[in-house]
């Protein structure tokens, strides 16, 4: 007599016992949290551009109007291209000093260990701390920079860097890149961590020169991580937000504002929620176009690793 069949798991629990269901359960947490704290205020940001709320008033349906508006706004146009000429020149810049750093950090120097540390120090301090420190450096009266300047007799009289439009500008600029650069310095020497010496010692062998070996050998092995840092880089300096408000606040004559700078003033101090939103919205389209960087800058590993 055969023995009887067994009775056939539920389907819950062939779910929960398959590795796919298992992992599905152990994300849910986690995309609890980005519905919750992410997706309902993207939405919500992009619903309150479509309407003319302020604080205090729900709003009304108004359609385009506020985009429409923005496209006749000079401030508005200003603040794009602040955001634009400060993302791409201090990302230029932290991506420039940044190799260079991971390369020197790289060689076998004396107290490497100690430097690595050291170099993460303007990244782990609080970016508030951080702009208070360099608002003292660049004040009017008692900056450091020009009472050297003045003590060494290059100078006549102090540099007005916040005072000043292009001046203001390029504080700004040198104050994020002072904070980003160990961002990329790290990021790029674990990059060069990875890499096989036996690489750059078989063309040094073959004679290759050490600048041959940096864009033959390093450079071509190191650009899936270049790709992902400096899409990161991109993200985090076109949306630095803590760093402007505390130093300039968008001045001077609204100089030093960025979209994200700017979106705020409008829609808390000023009380205009749907303008504010709609400035916030019309970032989106830059920080898409910085993830599709990274994506088709990934794709270089299968070229490299011999796929069509």
């Amino acid at each position: 007599m055969p023995p009887p069949p067994e009775p056939r798991a539920s389907l819950w629990r062939r779910f929960v016992e398959s590795r796919n269901g298992l992992g599905l359960l152990f994300m849910l947490p986690a995309a609890a949290f980005l519905l919750c704290f992410l997706t309902y205020p993207l939405g919500l940001g992009v619903w309150l551009g479509f309407t003319d709320a302020r604080i205090g008033r729900p709003g009304v349906w108004i359609g385009l109007e506020n985009y429409a508006w923005l496209m006749d706004d000079p401030v508005f146009w200003l603040a794009v291209f602040n955001t634009l000429f400060y993302t791409v020149v201090a990302s230029v810049l932290k991506f420039g000093l940044g190799l260079w750093l991971a390369l020197l950090l790289n060689r076998h120097l004396p107290f490497k260990n100690f430097f690595r540390a050291i170099i993460l120090l303007p990244w782990v301090v609080p970016t508030v701390l951080s702009a208070l420190a360099f608002w003292w450096i660049f004040d009017s009266q008692f900056s450091i920079i020009s009472w050297v300047l003045l003590k060494w007799g290059i100078i006549s009289q102090p540099i007005n860097f916040l005072g000043d439009p292009w001046n203001a500008r390029l504080s700004v600029m040198a104050a994020n890149v002072w904070r980003g650069i160990p961002f990329v310095a790290i990021s790029l020497l674990a990059g060069l961590q990875t890499i096989p010496q036996s690489l750059n010692e078989a063309a040094a062998i073959d004679g290759a020169t050490p600048w041959q070996r940096f864009r033959r050998v390093t450079l071509p092995l190191l650009t899936p991580i270049i790709a992902v840092v400096m899409t990161f880089s991109v993200l985090f300096t076109f949306t630095d937000f803590q760093l402007i408000y505390v130093l300039t606040r968008g001045g001077p004559v609204n100089a030093t504002h960025l979209m994200a700078t700017l979106s705020f003033q409008r829609a808390i101090p000023g009380g205009q929620l749907g303008e504010g939103a709609a400035i916030a919205v019309a970032m989106i389209p830059f920080l898409l176009a910085a993830i599709l960087f990274s994506f088709f800058g990934l794709q270089r590993r299968k070229w490299q690793q011999g796929a069509d």
